[in-house]
């Protein structure tokens, strides 16, 4: 009796602190669950949000070498969910944003939907004296835009912000700014990182 209790205590524990234990029970092809017994949820299975050196890697080299040294300074940070690197040119007046961002237990349509959102752009443009979407689309096959006017510091500036799905745990989010004034350079990165959706129709 002592042995039974015992391995019950074990198995309680186990499954309390996440580990696996098979516990299959051979069903016949003819049996069929009590709908009790159905979990209409699916339990996803989770990662660490911490980012690896990979996701570093990721989203320093994400441009290539389109935004390369002395024109273009880079800077990253590491943080929880996610690795941000920024790249300033202060000749243009031109700032690009690449992030390598970890959804712990992936994510759906819906959850991109969620993230960005009307309080997430509220966020990212919290340093700007006022903005204003002005168009958003996406592919087939996922890839989203989303466009904006922002001013900062009495100038105008034309925004695009690309949201990509990377795997099933990372989206990679990249945004460029420069002066409105610059349009022809902004069509011509654009489309040197995402030439099947460099602007919206």
């Amino acid at each position: 009796m002592k042995k039974i209790f015992l391995t019950l205590v074990v198995l309680l524990l186990i499954s309390a602190c996440g580990g696996k234990v098979n516990t299959a029970v051979p069903i016949s092809s003819t049996e069929e669950l009590p709908a009790s017994e159905i979990d209409p949820k699916v339990t996803p299975v989770c990662i660490s949000p911490e980012p690896a050196q990979e996701d570093v890697d990721r989203a320093l080299s994400f441009t290539d070498d389109l935004l390369s040294a002395p024109e273009w300074v880079r800077t990253y940070t590491v943080s929880d969910g996610r690795v941000s690197a920024v790249w300033s040119n202060d000749p243009l007046s031109a700032i690009a944003y690449v992030e390598s961002l970890i959804f712990s237990c992936g994510y759906e349509e819906p959850d991109l939907n969620a993230f960005f959102s009307d309080e997430n752009w509220k966020i990212i443009f919290g340093n700007y004296e006022s903005y204003e979407p002005t168009s958003a689309c996406k592919t087939d096959t996922g890839l989203r835009l989303y466009e904006f006017k922002a001013v900062t510091a009495g100038l105008e500036y034309a925004i695009k912000y690309w949201v990509m799905n990377d795997t099933d745990t990372r989206v990679m989010g990249t945004m460029i700014v420069f002066p409105v004034a610059a349009k022809s350079l902004i069509e011509e990165y654009s489309t040197a990182l995402f030439p099947d959706l460099a602007s919206c129709p």
